[in-house]
């Protein structure tokens, strides 16, 4: 444990822009190769309807009738990060949790907001398991599959989280490389209390530069968070994007895209595991892996200098600088960088 207060501001895109040298990105958990051609194709007709203020009927509907629900209880946002702000303005909860190791912005946009945030650490003697929380919480923040640990929750321990007069928030930003979205709480809409559920296009479509995420949960509530929003609030070529990816022939491919990640993940683990003193815990099951290795902080810029930038992990509550996540590459690319990785630790 680290007893600094991690920068919860810090994000992977730092790692990869510093001093520009051109690294191989390990630290930003998007997919490359993407967008594909299809959807940039898609983005770009849209080019021609920007005299014209973005109307959100048809993206909306389409989340909507992916997810199986009616449209009044989605709310589209400029990425899943405004929609922790918007939580963080509208909520007025009186006991906040926020479990941890994860994406840090939650935490921050509810600290700008005023409200004091008390967290929960899961501990990676168990694999970053799941437990309980304060029975107090009235509001419960945490991710599945859970940024920066890739440990995907049981749908159940999640779901056992929700009360009456709670609200549970589960950011499901990363649920879409998971074969099957197994685990996922999007179409759940019987719990007790109010369960949010938050999902970003970011990641399997290579879109963090247009901007486009939603919510999912009670129509009151997405009504509040709505009229908390600017007008307008998501551009033409976004929402475009929204309804294009939620066609059948796109869920057919970014299930594709999991499968395939899937192999690519096992192929990362099976040559870290080489490694005596790189050590995983749990069971990865997204798009990174989260790795303890003495001198994580070191060897992380003794990488740099052999080409790969991968994320600090000691900016994540709960971790220290012996951490480091890893984005899951192709094959190839995962040889390269365990090959650097091997140089830069038969150096010490």
């Amino acid at each position: 444990m680290t007893t600094a207060e991690p920068d919860l501001r810090h994000h992977g895109d730092a790692e990869v822009r510093a001093d520009g040298l051109g690294l191989v990105d390990l630290a930003v958990n998007v997919r490359t190769g993407t967008p594909p051609l299809w959807l940039r194709e898609r983005l770009a007709a849209t080019l021609g309807e920007l005299a014209a203020y973005p109307d959100q009927t048809a993206a909306r509907a389409a989340v909507a009738a992916r997810h199986g629900r009616p449209t009044d209880e989605v709310l589209l946002t400029s990425g899943a990060a405004e929609a922790f702000v918007l939580l963080a303005r509208v909520l007025t909860s009186c006991h906040i949790v926020v479990v941890h190791p994860q994406f840090t912005e939650p935490e921050a946009a509810l600290r700008d907001a005023g409200h004091a945030v008390h967290r929960v650490l899961l501990s990676p003697a168990d694999g970053f398991r799941l437990g309980a929380v304060p029975e107090e919480a009235d509001l419960v923040v945490l991710g599945n599959p859970t940024n920066p640990t890739s440990v995907l929750h049981p749908a159940d321990a999640v779901a056992a989280l929700a009360r009456p007069g709670r609200t549970l928030v589960v950011d499901e930003a990363f649920m879409d490389t998971v074969p099957g979205e197994r685990e996922s709480l999007a179409t759940v809409r019987d719990l007790p209390g109010q369960v949010v559920v938050l999902r970003s296009l970011t990641k399997t479509w290579g879109l963090a530069g247009l901007r486009i995420g939603y919510v999912l949960g009670p129509a009151p509530l997405i009504a509040a968070l709505s009229a908390a929003q600017p007008l307008w609030p998501v551009s033409t070529p976004a929402l475009a994007a929204a309804e294009a990816c939620s066609t059948p022939a796109a869920l057919a491919e970014a299930e594709e895209a999991a499968a395939e990640l899937g192999l690519w993940r096992a192929h990362l683990l099976k040559g870290l595991a080489a490694f005596p003193s790189v050590r995983v815990y749990g069971e990865p099951a997204a798009s990174f892996v989260l790795v303890r290795l003495p001198g994580a902080a070191a060897v992380r810029e003794r990488l740099r200098a052999h080409g790969f930038a991968v994320r600090r992990g000691d900016t994540f509550p709960g971790l220290g600088e012996e951490w480091l996540r890893i984005a899951v590459r192709d094959e190839a690319t995962t040889d390269r960088f365990l090959d650097a990785l091997a140089a830069v630790l038969s150096s010490d």
